[in-house]
């Protein structure tokens, strides 16, 4: 993720998958409900620190910093090309 909007797209991912409400892990986090809203849908301009580490708490993610393009070990990449490799690529 390179955006604040991807990072609030992919919060509001993780809420819906665990099937929470917005207004839920808002009040969990100690944050205003428009406030999370705003930030999940990519239309606030900051999202502080502490908002943004009290709310992946409530859903139990972390966030993990990693410097850009390094985003796998080798036996990751290998795992990768093994998922998106077609087992028929040679029958025609």
């Amino acid at each position: 993720m390179q955006t604040l909007q991807e990072l609030g797209e992919a919060v509001a991912t993780r809420r819906k998958r665990l099937g929470l409400k917005q207004g839920d892990v808002a009040t969990m986090a100690g944050v205003t409900a428009e406030s999370l809203s705003r930030f999940e849908r990519g239309r606030t301009a900051e999202f502080g620190s502490r908002k943004l580490l009290a709310v992946l708490a409530v859903l139990g993610a972390e966030l993990d910093v990693m410097t850009q393009g390094q985003a796998g070990n080798l036996d990751a990449l290998r795992t990768e090309r093994a998922q998106t490799s077609t087992p028929n690529a040679g029958a025609a």
